[in-house]
């Protein structure tokens, strides 16, 4: 009988760190800093988390996607 071996990633969290974000995205931490103009949710503690999915649409962006991508994101960074 054949057999498969299957690997699975699951992302658990919909905010992530800084360096979870990173990750993601597949950055080091200096180059996600540097390329990523996605701006961190404010949390009333006072800590910074990275939305997946506005680090989605960036990346979407990244690879020619919709422009409206690109003008949501300018937006929010104001």
């Amino acid at each position: 009988m054949a057999s498969a071996t299957l690997n699975l990633r699951v992302q658990p969290f919909r905010l992530l760190t800084r360096a979870e974000a990173a990750h993601y995205c597949r950055r080091t931490l200096k180059k996600f800093e540097a390329q990523c103009p996605v701006r961190p949710v404010e949390m009333a503690d006072g800590d910074r988390l990275w939305d997946v999915q506005d680090l989605d649409r960036w990346i979407e962006g990244l690879k020619g996607g919709d422009a409206s991508d690109h003008d949501a994101i300018l937006a929010r960074l104001g």
